[in-house]
């Protein structure tokens, strides 16, 4: 009887090690899949850096309770490639997401829950202070668009703006 219950005891120990290791996997790529599908994208594709594309400068600021975009508001071409120069002017991380409204704020409430969430993405990077970075993006549909700053705090502080396609 000793014999069987060392070998269910052994087995237990097993059961409950292989428990804790799949739960800290799933706990490791939660904040992953909190993302929205990385395949398809409402304002169009991931750009081609090789091929020819306007230069957008796009500075991020913050200062006086207030942060934002300069420019705030951007007009593109359908088909359009364009260059997204980007600089963070400001003493905080900041963030560019290109979607949609809806898609930005569902996102900035899943930002809420997941702070620690960082965006270097093919419509998105985050930029930490006085620092650079490109984004390369072809915009195939017509509409409205928005790039937002989706760290907590900083869409409701006035941190987005708006594409307008053609």
């Amino acid at each position: 009887m000793l014999k069987y219950s060392s070998i269910i005891a052994a087995v237990g120990v097993v059961l409950r090690a292989s428990a804790a290791i799949m739960t800290t996997d799933i706990a490791i790529f939660l904040p992953a899949s909190a993302h929205e599908d990385h395949g398809r994208f409402s304002a169009g594709a991931p750009g081609e850096p090789n091929k020819p594309a306007r230069i957008v400068e796009v500075r991020m600021f913050e200062g006086g309770g207030k942060m934002g975009f300069e420019p705030a508001r951007i007009e593109v071409r359908r088909g359009e490639q364009i260059r997204f120069v980007l600089h963070n002017d400001g003493e905080e991380d900041h963030e560019f997401i290109l979607a949609t409204v809806a898609e930005n704020r569902r996102h900035a409430e899943v930002m809420k829950k997941h702070p620690e969430m960082e965006h270097d993405d093919l419509n998105g990077k985050r930029i930490l202070p006085y620092g650079s970075a490109e984004l390369v993006w072809k915009f195939t549909k017509r509409g409205e668009f928005e790039f937002a700053c989706l760290i907590p705090g900083h869409y409701e502080k006035g941190m987005f703006g708006k594409i307008i396609v053609k």
